[in-house]
């Protein structure tokens, strides 16, 4: 079975391929440079520099092997060529609550998500309840703290 296509805008995309390239080709080879020369030192049971270094080197082979996976089956959807009157995945969403305040979303992919800068995974309970609506639309929104009736008053791609 084919892993899962992983959704994410071009920043995001980018954000990861920097990631594994600063990892693969900065980060790594100093540090094996480190690990060969404590393992050159004598004694590597009570060694920390290679006993640390052995275990970044561990955690830094994971966390690349994670990513290359994710950059595998990205499927990158840069939100300024998006034509859609409906809301889809990299969708800049303003909605107006019952109190009249404003909230703005983005639509992004799992690994972009940021709170602060109103960027919401196309996975998570509000995104779900506004993909597919459009300009106008009143969706209920399901919360713990209860339900939150909202209407969509702009959709952008940008």
């Amino acid at each position: 079975m084919a892993d899962a296509l992983r959704y994410m805008t071009t920043e995001g995309f980018e954000r990861i391929r920097a990631e594994y390239r600063e990892l693969l080709y900065e980060e790594r080879p100093k540090l094996v440079e480190v690990v060969a020369w404590a393992a050159g030192n004598g004694d590597r049971s009570e060694n920390a520099d290679y006993i640390y270094g052995k275990k970044r080197l561990r955690e830094i082979d994971r966390r690349l092997r994670f990513l290359k996976k994710e950059l595998e089956n990205a499927e990158v959807v840069d939100p300024k060529t998006v034509k859609s009157d409906k809301i889809v995945f990299g969708a800049s969403v303003s909605l107006e609550d019952e109190d009249g305040e404003i909230k703005r979303y983005q639509i992004v992919g799992e690994h972009e998500t940021d709170l602060e800068r109103g960027r919401i995974s196309w996975k998570s309970p509000v995104a779900k309840a506004l993909l597919g609506k459009k300009l106008d639309d009143e969706v209920l929104i399901k919360r713990p703290a209860g339900d939150l009736f909202v209407t969509i008053v702009k959709i952008e791609y940008k």
